[in-house]
């Protein structure tokens, strides 16, 4: 199609795909991958997260490494949990949080890679 002699291109580039990225496909996957995104989104969420990396931590130590109330810290983890991106572990008056999937780590690291390297400032 030609419009003021200037050819349209055939696809918009953000359609184009490359052989080396796989992306997602499967309707469901792209809705979990959503919620999970969300859940992971906001940014006291994404700290608790990096706070707790691949250890095991009660509510108690995540209050002190992040310095908000408890009341607050308990809203955020319920949300991570009910999106299932963490799990928890009762011991007798201790919950203990981790993050249930290692693969969420390795995202994260990924996303300190794209955003907090020198090359993203």
């Amino acid at each position: 199609m030609v419009f003021y002699n200037i050819k349209a291109p055939q696809k918009p580039a953000h359609f184009v795909k490359t052989a080396s990225v796989n992306l997602i496909v499967k309707q469901e996957h792209i809705e979990t991958a959503a919620r999970a995104l969300k859940a992971i989104s906001h940014p006291l969420r994404l700290k608790i997260l990096c706070i707790i990396g691949s250890e095991e931590v009660c509510v108690q130590e995540i209050v002190e490494a992040v310095g908000t109330s408890q009341s607050n810290i308990s809203q955020h983890l319920a949300i991570l949990r009910d999106k299932g991106v963490l799990l928890t572990r009762k011991d007798a008056n201790r919950v203990y949080y981790r993050v249930g999937d290692p693969r969420t780590l390795q995202l994260i690291a990924m996303m300190r890679e794209v955003f907090c390297s020198e090359g993203a400032e």
